[in-house]
């Protein structure tokens, strides 16, 4: 049994504030003898409505900034795997992109992954302010397990997941900051949970609370048994989790090898 730690965070708008924050919650989670300490979608600023592209574009750093930089020290310092999010400078002027990272324990960044699928969807239009990533991170070894990122919106795509699970991920980490709104926490539970039962996988959820956003952090085990639910309260909380259970799940519910690939390709679009 290895243990993570979720954080559920409510993101101020101040940058410097919710870094101090983060930095608590990383000593906070090896304090708790957790091996990986996993944080929500836009853990840098809460960006108000009101807020322009130009502005949201002026916050953003490079993942070699500050931001990223201190985050990196403080896991180093506590010996402990972490995977954070960033708003990240891209190319297009006045656009940035949705950007999640993997810090191994040695303060290394081990994997980077910005988000492919915006939400333009149920009334938002995230492209308004980000720019859209171009690949898919391939799922990288850690501690815990072999271990896939995406980001929020992507729970709704089963492509990525499963592209990523027939790659070798055994643990999917999904930094969210899910929208309330008619039927969105069903949403989110059904989602999070199909995810792991179709690729026999656990799924690490931390979700941003209060603002405009639901909570409910979760993590779900290969079967879908939901193993956390952090409801509406921020704070960090830890779980347990076993490869032994995606290996035995993987084996009395063999949905990846029974697929026919040798089938799908054959329907013509």
């Amino acid at each position: 049994m290895t243990k993570v730690a979720v954080v559920q965070m409510k993101a101020d708008v101040d940058k410097e504030k919710n870094l101090k924050k983060i930095l608590r919650f990383i000593s906070q989670a090896t304090s708790r003898g957790a091996a990986l300490c996993a944080f929500p979608e836009f853990m840098m600023c809460y960006t108000p409505s009101s807020q322009s592209a130009a502005e949201l574009a002026n916050i953003a750093e490079k993942i070699t900034g500050e931001f990223v930089s201190s985050i990196a020290k403080t896991a180093k310092e506590n010996s402990i795997q972490v995977v954070g999010t960033l708003y990240e400078k891209s190319p297009k002027p006045n656009r940035v992109y949705d950007t999640s990272f993997l810090i191994n324990k040695n303060g290394k960044i081990i994997s980077k992954y910005r988000k492919i699928h915006l939400y333009d969807a149920l009334g938002l239009k995230e492209s308004r302010k980000l720019y859209p990533g171009s690949s898919i991170a391939k799922p990288v070894r850690t501690s815990i397990g072999k271990l896939g990122l995406m980001i929020c919106y992507d729970l709704r795509f089963p492509e990525m997941a499963r592209v990523l699970a027939s790659s070798g991920s055994e643990i999917l980490v999904v930094p969210s900051a899910w929208v309330k709104g008619v039927m969105k926490e069903e949403h989110w539970l059904t989602i999070n949970k199909t995810r792991a039962i179709e690729n026999g996988c656990y799924v690490i959820a931390p979700d941003q609370v209060g603002n405009i956003y639901c909570g409910r952090s979760l993590v779900v085990d290969p079967f879908g048994k939901i193993l956390l639910d952090m409801k509406k309260k921020e704070g960090i909380r830890t779980v347990d989790i076993s490869l032994n259970q995606v290996q035995q799940v993987r084996k009395r519910l063999p949905l990846l090898q029974n697929r026919r690939i040798d089938i799908y390709a054959n329907l013509k679009i």
